[in-house]
């Protein structure tokens, strides 16, 4: 089974939320949403959550999902496992934050 490997844009954008809801709603808020990620993470493993290829006009190779208020893309790295390459808000502008985040 492949497991999930958090990548270093991913891993900062998941202190950005976590920073976020703390200081919105408070610690327990922040820890229930950061664990309905990791949740969410192992299931793309297990097909459990289905996934999207991101759109050829956005010029990366990978998927995507939703998870509340974020997107989570992801693609399949060279070993067999899944790597969470970032997450963004809805009201993020996709493109251009994903292009970095992929290292285009």
């Amino acid at each position: 089974m492949a497991r999930f490997l958090i990548q270093d844009a991913a891993s900062y954008r998941i202190d950005e939320i976590y920073q976020y809801t703390l200081n919105q709603w408070g610690a327990a808020q922040a820890e229930v949403y950061i664990a309905g990620l990791f949740d969410a993470f192992a299931k793309v493993g297990t097909h459990e959550i289905l996934s999207r290829p991101v759109p050829a006009e956005f010029g990366v190779d990978g998927f995507f999902f939703r998870h509340e208020k974020h997107f989570v893309y992801w693609r399949h790295l060279s070993d067999g496992n899944i790597g969470i390459v970032t997450i963004l808000h809805e009201r993020m502008h996709q493109i251009d934050w994903l292009k970095g985040d992929f290292g285009f």
